[in-house]
Parts: structure tokens; C-alpha cells; sequence
């Protein structure tokens, strides 16, 4: 959700940084890479350690990569399939690198709570997006969720920030209520596969789409050039 509406802002402020990038001979694949892993090697050197703040804002340098890519591959003609899979498979490494940095240090000064709702987090994140991604390679639409990709990183990251500037109970607020919304995003697109799956049966199709006939998912506002989706 929050994805699809703050995208468009963030692109035009990175453009010119793309096209820079693009007259060094730059690609984006090497953007994508690179950007994961300063994603990862900041958390898993931050978060640990208890910087909050700094590891904060090292990741959060890191994260623009995954819009800068994107731009970069429209503005350079090479929007691909190919792009598309390295950079959401890739955002599945830095995503866990987060959380599980967090849960590192939550479960080495025994805050078993904040330890939990960070393996709930990763754990529900994770299943999110393979729910999509296999609902639509059997041709179902799965494009709803409560809590995507960005709601998890945001509400993540800067409750993290605002823990290391000494904001007290701002980090499990936000944790336990990711931890929620992204297992209730699950289960919301579980039924909703589970809807579908239920007219086509009721139509005489048993439960599957028809390959001629794929469904194909509703169109969003400012598409990333180089992910189909991270949710």
C-alpha cells in the first residue's frame, strides 16, 4: 500500500542521481546487489551491537537502491523479467538481515517479547510474499494486504530510529502491531486466493484458472521498473 503511493515521490528526487549513475556505465543489476548488501552488512554490524540509530540510518541509505534500480532500468530501456526476480528475490535477504539483527539483540539482553515479535515479523513477511507470488503463477489475483513490503520497512526502521533516540516503548508498539498486520496480511490473502478458487469451482472449472483465459491482476499507480512486487 504504501509502496504504490510514495514510490512516485521518492523517483523523482533519485532520477538525476539515475541518469549520473547510468553515463558511469553503472546497471542496475549492480545497483540492486550492491544496495543489498549494504543492507545486510549494516544491520548485521548495527542492530547487534545496539546502535539503533546509526544502524538506522545506514540501512535506510541502503533501501533507496531498491527505488534507485528501478529507475534506472526505465530510464536505460532495460526493464526485464530478469530484474524483476533479482531484485525481489534479493529483498528477501535484506529484509531478513533486519529483523533478524533485531531479534539477535532482543534475544541477547532476554527481551523475549520484542525477540518474538521480530521472528513473528520476518516469519509472516516472508510467507506474505510467497503467498502472492505463488497465487499468481497458478494464475489467481493476490494483490491486497493490510501490511506490504514498505508499511513493514517504514514502521520497522523508524521505530528502531526513534528506540535509539531514547523514545520509550515506540519500538514494541510498532513491532507488535507489524507483527499483527502482516500476519493478518497472510490470512487476507489467503481467503482471498481461497474466493477465487471458489467461483471457479462453482463455475465448473475446479478451483483453476483457465490458462487461456489468465486473470491477470489490476493495474497499479507508478509500477516499479525492476519488481512485480515487494510486498
Amino acid at each position: 500500500m504504501l509502496n504504490r503511493y510514495a514510490r512516485a515521490f521518492f523517483t523523482r528526487g533519485i532520477t538525476p542521481i539515475a541518469r549520473f549513475l547510468l553515463r558511469l556505465g553503472v546497471g542496475p543489476d549492480t545497483v540492486t546487489i550492491i544496495g543489498t548488501l549494504g543492507v545486510c552488512v549494516s544491520a548485521i554490524y548495527c542492530f547487534p551491537r545496539g546502535w539503533m540509530l546509526g544502524g538506522t540510518l545506514a540501512v535506510t541509505a541502503f533501501i533507496f537502491s531498491d527505488l534507485l534500480d528501478g529507475t534506472m532500468a526505465r530510464l536505460d530501456n532495460r526493464v526485464s523479467k530478469w530484474g524483476g526476480f533479482l531484485d525481489a528475490t534479493l529483498d528477501r535477504f535484506g529484509d531478513s538481515a533486519i529483523f533478524g539483527s533485531l531479534a539477535w539483540y532482543f534475544a541477547e539482553h532476554h527481551q523475549a517479547g520484542m525477540f518474538l515479535a521480530c521472528m513473528i515479523c520476518l516469519i509472516s513477511g516472508s510467507v506474505t510474499s510467497y503467498a502472492r507470488a505463488k497465487a499468481e503463477s497458478l494464475g489467481f489475483r493476490c494483490d491486497v494486504g493490510y501490511i506490504e513490503r514498505g508499511e513493514r520497512l517504514v514502521g520497522s526502521l523508524v521505530s528502531t530510529g526513534l528506540a535509539g533516540l531514547g523514545v520509550p516503548y515506540i519500538q514494541a508498539v510498532a513491532f507488535w502491531a507489524l507483527a499483527a498486520g502482516s500476519t493478518g496480511t497472510v490470512v487476507q490473502r489467503m481467503l482471498f486466493v481461497r474466493k477465487q478458487a471458489l467461483e471457479l469451482a462453482a463455475a465448473g472449472q475446479g478451483g483453476i484458472p483457465d490458462p487461456a483465459t489468465p486473470v491477470e491482476p489490476e493495474p497499479e499507480p507508478a509500477p516499479a521498473a525492476t519488481e512485480q512486487e515487494s510486498p
